[in-house]
């Protein structure tokens, strides 16, 4: 997770309806994330070529006032995964904003040195890098490395008044104390003009996170849910919903 800091002015059009900023000590940011799905199913089921595949996603913090208090949660920018599958699906069916690339990973282990890498190509390949002791650690409550890893909910602008919303369950992680870590990413090519100025800038915070069991469970209407969103797909189309 390497992290930038950033004027919210910068992220106003990308907030969903019914959700604002969620800053850290006054600070706003945006985080470029990579790991692995390990293990996924659909529903239960596995998905044969969709069981184990990267991930990198530029995201940031808004939260949500609900019926029983604040919900933090994240936003993405965009996503990008190796298969068009799953990018048809979830930008078809849940308005994400999925995109299909080529895409690899390298994980080296030693006793006392962990290596991950991620790379994804458009044009060219693009890296983010770390490499870290090879044992975790607890995060401090409080931290930022709490912040970061602690948002538990997920919104998806779907129009200028509709948002869907999930929750994303798991347990608190721990990290891998970093050493050095080299991001080498066209921003602007990826993401679009609004983020080319962070090719320019050094990430505020790097983290290595131990990663978990995950469930994606439907949250509450905002105003529409995945669930609604699914359901009116599929009536339009007059196919079976997912």
């Amino acid at each position: 997770m390497a992290n930038y800091e950033v004027d919210p002015a910068l992220l106003e059009k990308y907030i969903p309806k019914h959700t604002e900023t969620d800053l850290w000590n006054g600070k706003c940011y945006v985080s470029l994330v990579g790991f692995m799905f390990v293990n996924t199913k659909v529903r239960g089921v596995k998905i044969p070529f969709h069981i184990n595949f990267e991930e990198v996603n530029l995201r940031f913090y808004v939260k949500h006032k609900g019926a029983e208090g604040w919900k933090r949660g994240v936003v993405f920018v965009r996503e990008i995964v190796p298969r068009r599958a799953l990018t048809l699906v979830a930008n078809a069916l849940y308005g994400e904003n999925y995109v299909t690339m080529p895409m690899k990973h390298t994980w080296r282990e030693r006793p006392d040195m962990l290596s991950v890498e991620y790379a994804w190509k458009k044009e060219r390949w693009h890296t983010m890098k770390v490499v870290a002791e090879n044992k975790p650690i607890d995060i401090i409550p409080g931290s930022e490395e709490e912040f970061i890893t602690e948002h538990f909910w997920g919104y998806t602008r779907i129009t200028e008044e509709k948002t869907s919303e999930y929750e994303v369950a798991h347990p608190t992680w721990q990290i891998y104390p970093l050493k050095s870590s080299k991001i080498e990413v066209d921003f602007g090519k990826i993401y679009g003009s609004d983020f080319a100025f962070l090719d320019h800038i050094a990430p505020a915070s790097v983290f290595l996170a131990e990663g978990s069991g995950i469930e994606v469970r439907q949250g509450e209407k905002v105003r529409i849910t995945i669930a609604d969103l699914a359901k009116e797909h599929s009536i339009n189309n007059g196919k079976p919903g997912m």
